[in-house]
């Protein structure tokens, strides 16, 4: 069960800090005040989302690292503490600080600076969050060689 569950997780991970990155961008480039004050105001109760899949990803990942620590399984160990560190001390902190000033309709120098910010780390995690997809996919043999085409005409 713990081999169904931990891609899921990952995948429903990535896909809401992606919807949040995109909605936030597309809402700053091109929406009014309202728009972003919606969107900047539903991220953080996109939290029940994102949080419990983070850990359901890093809890069933340790599970099936059966306490290895090396190669691509230890690389992924130290992107998942670069993800969650990221998320606690930036990502969080930023949403509710960004959610509270777009509330209050305070679009000032702050808020575009902290929002500067948070594209960032959003942008870190997605790449960090793919690497580890990618790595996971690699150990399960899902990126195999296949031969050149002209090792196969050469047969």
């Amino acid at each position: 069960m713990i081999k169904y569950i931990h891609p899921v997780a990952g995948a429903l991970a990535i896909l809401t800090i992606t919807t949040f990155w995109f909605s936030t961008a597309l809402s700053e480039l091109f929406g009014s005040p309202a728009t972003i004050t919606a969107v900047k105001t539903a991220i953080p109760s996109g939290f029940l989302v994102l949080i419990p899949a983070l850990a359901a990803a890093g809890g069933t990942g340790f599970a099936l690292s059966k306490g290895r620590r090396v190669g691509l399984i230890g690389a992924k160990m130290k992107r998942m503490q670069l993800i969650a560190a990221n998320g606690l001390l930036v990502l969080i902190p930023s949403a509710l600080f960004l959610s509270a000033e777009a509330r209050a309709g305070q679009f000032n120098t702050a808020f575009y600076l902290v929002q500067v910010v948070e594209l960032v780390a959003g942008a870190t995690n997605v790449a960090l969050l793919a690497l580890n997809m990618r790595d996971g996919l690699k150990m399960k043999g899902r990126f195999r060689r296949r031969p050149a085409a002209s090792a196969i005409k050469a047969g």
